[in-house]
């Protein structure tokens, strides 16, 4: 067996305070997303874990990429037909979670998830790479396939069609705006004292900000 207590680290960088966050918390997300430079930066920053409740009733956490964010939430996109679509379509509630470790922090985020509408969706398909455009079209995402080499044929296969046809969003592939109700932000501090803050939407749409011991 493998001893990992010896893993550890002071967390010095910085602190999170009521007095210094806004009411908003989709505003301070903005402030902590782009003052990643300031800590060094992260790879791929916009990556982040969503959680679902699977048709089997257990829960599966995967990294996909956060495409957007804005007052409304979280947009990012995949099949509807995957495992994931799948879970979404029969219980819409996920968890988000992104973990920058060269600022010390991690954000989570519950809330729900629906399909954006399908012009949106097709915006940001035609401004994908043709790689990306085509890995979309030939991938039966999350099914069982007999070897790598059916992905290759089928790739070369509209790579062919696309040079006289164009590319074009395939209906089962497309977009999801996660509306939060609740986003916990969470900073290392030194002692494992770390400062933890959530909001949580109230019916008003106003919201409640509370500090949770770590």
């Amino acid at each position: 067996m493998s001893d990992l207590s010896n893993y550890r680290k002071s967390y010095e960088k910085s602190a999170l305070l009521e007095t210094n966050v806004p009411n908003d918390p989709m505003n301070l997300f903005h402030s902590w997303f782009y003052e990643l430079e300031e800590f060094g930066g992260t790879d791929e920053p916009n990556a982040m874990s969503i959680s679902t409740i699977g048709l089997d009733g257990f829960p599966k956490t995967r990294v996909v990429l956060l495409k957007k964010f804005n007052e409304e939430g979280f947009v990012f996109y995949t099949n509807y037909l995957s495992e994931k679509g799948q879970a979404l379509a029969q219980n819409p509630n996920v968890c988000l979670s992104f973990f920058w470790p060269s600022a010390e922090r991690q954000v989570i985020v519950k809330g729900t998830a629906k399909t954006i509408d399908a012009q949106t969706s097709d915006t940001y398909f035609e401004s994908r790479p043709l790689g990306s455009q085509l890995g979309a079209v030939v991938s039966p995402q999350s099914q069982v396939i007999a070897s790598r080499e059916v992905l290759e044929l089928s790739l070369k296969e509209a790579e062919l069609n696309a040079a006289s046809a164009g590319v074009s969003r395939p209906p089962h592939w497309g977009g999801y705006l996660v509306s939060p109700i609740s986003v916990e932000f969470w900073q290392g501090r030194p002692n494992r004292l770390h400062d933890r803050l959530r909001y949580t939407l109230l019916p008003d749409w106003s919201w409640e900000l509370v500090r949770l011991a770590p």
